[in-house]
């Protein structure tokens, strides 16, 4: 590992301060619900692409392309402790393995752990910011190894298990990732409804149960309503963005030639 490579990519970094906010923002969203880093990152990276000014960079080396799935991912891990430890329930695998540790030493997650054990809550933040420290130190330390993955032939990493069925699932999905990029599908969608889809579905069943089949409680309600708020917003969005960006070309007049 070179250090002047990483001391300019230090430099290079506040560059992109509107990234680390907005990955930051879409992290910490899909964190504290039951969606996770994969999906956050994703989503993240999407929303990069869409609003930076060279999007055709992205594959090929872009800082951008890797600064804003980062971002969001550690925003997302974080944010998944938080109805950890004020609900008990848990936001990513991560935090429901911690819930179960906090049970089995004999805590309780909820607004009362706050009040009852403070020197614990208060010192399980400090470690976070502790470990995000150390794993930053580490991560530097331990690159060229880690680099060194890559070195494993492709044959090796494709048959983990020995097994047929996983390379009929690597050609199927195969032509189905390249179907889908020809014909310029986002990813994140995808992956979304991969992980949220099956959560999704058990949440509408409750919901609409406890409304006696009633949509009224996605609206009627503060936070539901600024969820479904949410999610119709961005619903539209690609189909509001050309229509502002043409709306904005217009406004703008054209240089008068001299």
């Amino acid at each position: 590992m070179n250090l002047r490579v990483v001391l300019d990519t230090w430099k290079v970094l506040p560059r992109y301060t509107r990234t680390f906010v907005r990955g930051a923002f879409i992290g910490f969203w899909m964190g504290f619900k039951p969606g996770g880093a994969t999906p956050a990152s994703f989503m993240s990276y999407a929303f990069a692409k869409r609003f930076s000014k060279h999007p055709e960079r992205f594959g090929k080396g872009e800082i951008e392309g890797v600064v804003a799935p980062e971002t969001a991912a550690h925003a997302a891990g974080v944010a998944a402790m938080l109805p950890m430890i004020t609900l008990g329930i848990p936001g990513s695998p991560t935090a429901a393995v911690m819930l179960g540790g906090l049970i089995i030493w004999g805590l309780q997650p909820g607004p009362l752990l706050f009040t009852e054990k403070p020197d614990f809550v208060w010192g399980l933040i400090a470690s976070m910011y502790t470990g995000n420290i150390i794993g930053v130190l580490m991560v530097l330390a331990f690159v060229p190894f880690f680099a060194a993955i890559l070195r494993i032939p492709f044959a090796i990493l494709t048959a983990v298990h020995n097994s047929m069925i996983d390379i009929w699932y690597m050609l199927i999905f195969g032509v189905v990732g390249y179907v889908f990029k020809k014909l310029d599908y986002p990813v994140a969608p995808l992956v979304l409804a991969l992980v949220l889809g099956d959560l999704a579905e058990n949440a509408l069943r409750q919901s609409l149960i406890m409304s006696q089949g009633s949509l009224a409680i996605f609206v009627s309600r503060p936070i539901a309503g600024a969820i479904t708020a949410v999610a119709v917003f961005f619903f539209v969005l690609p189909v509001l963005t050309p229509w502002w960006r043409r709306l904005r070309g217009t406004a703008t007049p054209a240089p008068q030639k001299t």
